[in-house]
């Protein structure tokens, strides 16, 4: 049986290994500097920067969503999917759209105008998953990063 509930510092390690799963997956391992102790501070301190929602299956944690909220100056409130992860073994079995549908939920009941997120070009899996949603896929964007 699947349920998502909302994360809880206990599950850290976990969403740990799954963002590094996806990043493996994503040919970028060694791109992931981020430590169980910096997302404690960074989502459960003074000044939380990010939510997140876990998928356990018989009490396994299997999947995540994690978010934040960006304003859009022509927009407004938006929330931003950081990651939606499932393990690669559990894939198919309907957590990815459990934690997507859940975290749109979210969006909608703390009055965002939308929701936003990226995906990589070569990811037919989940570009196709985003399609049942009638996503709008934007192609005149550049995205661009300055590392500290």
């Amino acid at each position: 049986m699947l349920e998502i509930r909302k994360g809880e510092k206990k599950d850290l390690p976990k969403i740990l290994n799954l963002i590094k799963e996806l990043a493996e997956y994503e040919k970028a391992l060694d791109q992931v500097e981020n430590t169980v102790s910096r997302m404690e501070e960074d989502g459960f301190g003074d000044q939380p920067v990010y939510g997140f929602l876990v998928c356990e299956e018989n009490g396994n944690l299997i999947g995540t969503s994690i978010y934040y909220y960006r304003y859009s100056t022509w927009k407004g409130k938006r929330l931003y999917l950081e990651d939606l992860v499932v393990t690669e073994s559990r894939r198919g079995v309907g957590a990815g759209k459990l934690l997507f549908d859940a975290t749109l939920e979210i969006a909608k009941e703390t009055s965002c105008t939308g929701m936003m997120w990226q995906v990589l070009d070569w990811n037919e899996p989940a570009i196709n998953f985003y399609k049942k949603y009638n996503t709008r896929f934007e192609d005149d964007w550049i995205n661009c990063n300055i590392d500290f």
